[in-house]
């Protein structure tokens, strides 16, 4: 159902809220007062909502955003055009029935970066009252025709009101609106005839839509018919939307990536409690749900509520590291395809991307450029013995900051933070080859390490035991081919082949070319094993016997070729496919794409697949599982057209390599936690 808000022309209470309760945190960049109390924003339905003033409302939803509440009988709504020329306020009256507007439009011109990009620019500013949003669109102006009291309050020329909509992006508007009305894919004019399987895929992915107070703001994980108890299947998580995401940003629909984006920002800013303690600000939630509850003393009405999960209600409590990562990395996607860099240049948004860059970045004891986290704290979210430096954050968290960069505004306040990024990317690439590196050549150089080494010129710097070198893999890994291991910290080295992390190394250039290249390769010779009947295994080899039962705690779900204990996923087509086509090697990803077509509709698209080949469709899969369709939909677009797969990964970044002096000494692995470290940040 569509719904919208009166734009505040309507004194009744908006239906749509975030419940808040705040302290010492911000919203949209603004520094909250000591409070306990609902945010209401104006992406609600009316509770009286005559036909033409939800249209105009709709209208007026997508072009103002969020609406602050002044007084008992005004409202100020503020946006801005795609050239940042000017800004439009907007002043909803409170109406009687007597009160007749026959039309208004009020144009102020200003310079849009002197209030609503520059974080400087408010710091005075300390009002929760009033702040300014850009929206980004390039519209013409909102005309009013008449509003009056009656039946025929709001009428309004539909023609103005649906006149050119253009925000830059590219977004074909009749298509955000079927995607919502559930009609096919198929049926936009710009795309080529579908098969069967896609067609069937868009319109489940459609179906899949979440809407918030009328508009769309993400896709839940699963929509499975016969699930009765979906636990929280029925949420919208930050990692599982980022496919779907993609399927509809290369369909030429932005709103709904849009609208994603802004509403989960405004969730980081609440203050996250599990028994008494608080996790760092900037902390995105793993996931959200819209509810309905019933609105305070109006019998029969209802409102939308987000209710975020933070990890509080998550199995084993564990924060989503990953969510801010992955947030960040949507947030370029989306500047990119689209063209709407306007999104990522708002102070709010900058103000987020500040907070997660400091909460990963904050100093703490560990001697590596690294992020240390606890199990389950990404893709993988059970006990599977990855905690410590697993290889999927690192490769995520050097995504995340190589976009950031690109993304953050640079001033007097954040120019340290981008410093930071500078130092801690040029770190990490050094750190990821050249330590977490692992091919025929690195197994038999750690086959003769020695060990107990006390020196700054160690050759063994994280003392590894020889006798840790698994026997399947000194036959598993080929002659042309290696890979980064799953996980480095003392005395520790994961051998096993997470393909996520992998995949990930390669689009965001941590690995260097050559390693890239080696992994495609590690791929494609072990084919059978990696691939089987459904691509692709999330790790390989499972976990068995004892270490099945040591290091998962006997977990019934990761069960030996299982889940996340090497089960296939097919979500993770699409991230293979960027890969591929990144390297010059498309027909891989097509071979792969290829493979899981012949079953992914016959199975009803089910989230993962058993057995050491993924023969078997998940003993706890849920079907219809939307980033399965998603990472279809997606490797589909790509493989179509591949050019715009360039605006999604990364190229090698040369000047971190100059900036590293460790590539610059013959031995320079040997100098650089020492010295070169210290040299290269002017100690």
């Amino acid at each position: 159902m569509n719904t919208s808000s009166c734009m505040g022309i309507s004194t009744m209470k908006p239906c749509c809220r975030i419940l808040s309760s705040c302290k010492g945190s911000s919203f949209f960049g603004y520094p909250f007062r000591k409070c306990n109390h609902l945010v209401t924003d104006n992406l609600s339905k009316p509770h009286c909502k005559p036909d033409n003033i939800d249209r105009v409302s709709n209208y007026a939803n997508r072009v103002i955003g969020v609406r602050r509440v002044i007084d008992s009988n005004r409202s100020v709504f503020c946006g801005s055009d795609s050239n940042w020329r000017q800004s439009r306020i907007l002043l909803g009256l409170n109406l009687n029935r007597e009160t007749r507007l026959d039309s208004f439009i009020v144009n102020v011109a200003s310079d849009i970066r002197n209030h609503s990009t520059s974080v400087e620019a408010q710091v005075n500013e300390k009002s929760f009252e009033k702040f300014y949003i850009q929206g980004g669109l390039n519209v013409k102006p909102l005309v009013v025709e008449r509003i009056e009291s009656g039946k025929d309050v709001g009428k309004v020329e539909e023609e103005e009101v649906r006149a050119d909509i253009n925000d830059g992006s590219n977004v074909n508007i009749k298509q955000s609106d079927n995607y919502l009305n559930g009609e096919s894919a198929s049926e936009s004019p710009n795309e080529r005839e579908l098969s069967e399987v896609e067609k069937e895929a868009w319109n489940l992915l459609r179906g899949a839509v979440v809407n918030y107070c009328g508009f769309p703001v993400g896709t839940v994980a699963a929509n499975d018919p016969a699930d009765k108890q979906p636990l929280n299947y029925d949420q919208v998580f930050i990692r599982d939307f980022v496919p779907s995401a993609l399927a509809f940003l290369l369909n030429g629909e932005g709103e709904i990536v849009k609208n994603f984006l802004l509403h989960t920002l405004q969730l980081q800013s609440w203050e996250k409690t599990v028994d008494c303690y608080s996790p760092g600000e900037g902390l995105m939630p793993a996931s959200f749900k819209v509810r309905t509850v019933p609105l305070d003393g109006r019998n029969g009405e209802f409102e939308d509520v987000l209710d975020p999960d933070f990890g509080e209600s998550a199995i084993g409590r564990v924060a989503p590291v990953d969510s801010g990562l992955w947030w960040i990395i949507l947030l370029r996607a989306y500047g990119r395809i689209t063209g709407d860099y306007t999104l990522q240049e708002r102070v709010d948004v900058q103000t987020g991307i500040s907070l997660i860059l400091n909460l990963c970045l904050s100093d703490g004891f560990d001697m590596f450029p690294t992020l240390l986290v606890t199990d389950g704290s990404c893709m993988i979210d059970r006990r599977m013995g990855i905690h410590g430096h697993p290889l999927e954050i690192q490769a995520l968290f050097y995504s995340a900051l190589r976009s950031s960069r690109e993304m953050l505004t640079i001033n007097d306040s954040t120019k340290s933070l981008v410093a930071a990024i500078n130092n801690r990317l040029s770190a990490l690439s050094f750190h990821m080859r050249e330590y977490y590196w692992c091919d025929r050549k690195k197994i038999n150089e750690i086959y003769r390490y020695k060990t107990e080494e006390y020196s700054t010129d160690a050759i063994n710097k994280f003392n590894i035991y020889p006798d840790q070198i698994p026997s399947w893999l000194v036959d598993w890994i080929p002659e042309i081919g290696g890979y980064f291991v799953g996980n480095l910290q003392p005395a520790q080295m994961d051998f096993r082949f997470f393909t996520l992390g992998n995949i990930w190394t390669i689009n965001s250039s941590l690995g260097s070319h050559e390693q890239n290249e080696s992994i495609l390769n590690l791929i494609e010779d072990k084919w059978d094993d990696l691939m089987g009947q459904m691509p692709l295994k999330i790790c390989y080899p499972s976990l068995e016997h004892d270490e099945w039962r040591i290091i998962t705690g006997s977990d019934p779900k990761n069960t030996p070729w299982s889940y996340h204990n090497g089960g296939s996923w097919p979500t993770l087509l699409w991230q293979f496919t960027l890969a591929c086509i990144k390297m010059g090697r498309p027909e891989l990803a097509q071979k792969a794409v290829d493979l899981a077509e012949k079953r992914l509709s016959a199975d009803h698209w089910p989230e993962y697949y058993d057995t050491r080949h993924g023969r078997f469709i998940g003993k706890q899969a849920r079907l219809r599982q939307t980033w399965t369709i998603a990472g279809y939909l997606t490797s589909k677009k790509l493989l179509e057209n591949p050019d715009v797969a360039s605006k999604l990964f990364w190229n090698e970044d040369y000047e971190l390599l100059e900036n590293c002096v460790c590539t610059l000494r013959g031995n320079g692995h040997r100098k650089c936690s020492r010295f070169a470290a210290r040299f290269q940040v002017g100690l």
